[in-house]
């Protein structure tokens, strides 16, 4: 009976031993459950504290890289005539930068870093005038300006944003006399609108325009308004030419019409102001990028270069989210490539003293967007 009775205790102890150590082990279980879950929560809340704050929860815009200029940075010049109130901001759009192409990344900061010096202020900064105001074409539907800067290729962009208007369904639509009358093709410009409105657009509109070699432009801008003059513009070459030729041609028995020397002397003149005016507006074909889109008192978005083109058309379609509602139209083999030739052919019968003056009054724009000083000055 004693040995029964020790067999039957033995067993309940070892039962309860057994039970307890179960009951130990679910604990432990449980208690690894709750820190597998604690940290789960931890890393959650990490991620969404770290994260963009401007892009958590709200709908993804198209991936826009905009410069870092801002006008709080900039020290306007006195003679603006742009009220202070309005004077753009240049909000910068979310985005993850690591994405963008590195060639985009690197214009806009040299951009930045030559707006910030000092030495080149009078040739990098503008005011944001109505001058400026009057180049800059809105596109309200996708939320996009798009500063004109002629003989960049600006009408196969203008045709871009008709569409895009909806004034016309294809590019291929557009009559080439719609593209520039702007009473007809459905642009209007920013000076158009008040002065909170034009704000507005200036701090949230996706913006940007194109530029080439100073030089090759001006070269352009002489050929088409002077010696083609295809659109058939009568007071370039009854008006604005003899008013160059009278002050400028050195040779005054000289009978011919208006020469590239005497455009470059008249560009390179530090007194060409009071000219400028007579001319008008026709002088945007020759001004520079500074005077036309103040680059560093507007934070744009992007910076195309005529030279890439070819890449950089389908780059500005998609950083603004348009590249599936319109294509850039096609660009004919090698038409935007530099022509060093061409240039130091026609350079070559200028004054070393006249082109020095010229690059003078340009050495922003060659500055600002990247383009090396030509050979034949450095001669």
């Amino acid at each position: 009976m004693f040995l029964s009775f020790l067999f039957q205790t033995g067993s309940a102890s070892f039962i309860w031993l057994t039970s307890d150590n179960m009951h130990h082990q679910w604990l432990l279980l449980a208690a690894c459950f709750w820190v597998i879950f604690m940290f789960m929560v931890a890393s959650k809340f990490i991620t969404l504290t770290f994260k963009d704050p401007d892009g958590y929860g709200a709908k993804q815009e198209p991936l826009i890289l905009t410069a870092v200029t801002k006008v709080e940075e900039v020290h306007v010049p006195e003679e603006k005539h742009w009220p202070e109130e309005f004077q753009p901001t240049g909000k910068a759009f979310s985005g993850n930068l690591i994405r963008q192409p590195l060639v985009h990344m690197e214009r806009l900061e040299l951009l930045r870093n030559v707006c910030r010096d000092t030495a080149l202020r009078d040739l990098s900064h503008t005011a944001v005038s109505k001058f400026v105001l009057d180049r800059i074409f809105v596109c309200d539907k996708h939320k996009i300006l798009f500063c004109q800067t002629p003989k960049v290729g600006n009408t196969q962009w203008k045709k871009v944003l008709i569409v895009l208007n909806g004034a016309f369904s294809s590019i291929e639509e557009i009559p080439e006399n719609i593209v520039h009358d702007h009473e007809k093709n459905g642009l209007p410009r920013l000076s158009s609108f008040s002065d909170s409105e034009i704000k507005k657009r200036l701090n949230l509109y996706f913006k940007f325009f194109i530029v080439r070699d100073p030089f090759e432009r001006l070269i352009s801008a002489f050929k088409d308004k002077f010696v083609h003059n295809p659109r058939f513009e009568p007071w370039y070459r009854h008006e604005i030419a003899p008013g160059i030729i009278r002050k400028y041609r050195k040779n005054r028995t000289e009978t011919k019409g208006l020469q590239f020397e005497d455009f470059v002397r008249y560009l390179g003149d530090p007194n060409h102001r009071w000219l400028d005016v007579q001319f008008g507006d026709h002088i945007i074909h020759w001004v520079t990028y500074v005077e036309l889109c103040a680059p560093c008192e507007i934070t744009y978005s992007v910076i195309g270069h005529h030279e890439t083109l070819e890449d950089d058309a389908p780059y500005i379609l998609k950083a603004a989210g348009i590249d599936h509602l319109v294509s850039y139209p096609t660009i004919p083999p090698g038409i935007t490539v530099y022509n060093r030739t061409k240039v130091e052919r026609y350079f070559s019968g200028i004054s070393k003293r006249d082109i020095r003056r010229l690059y003078a009054r340009f050495e922003g724009d060659f500055k600002l967007f990247g383009y090396r000083e030509p050979d034949f000055l450095l001669n």
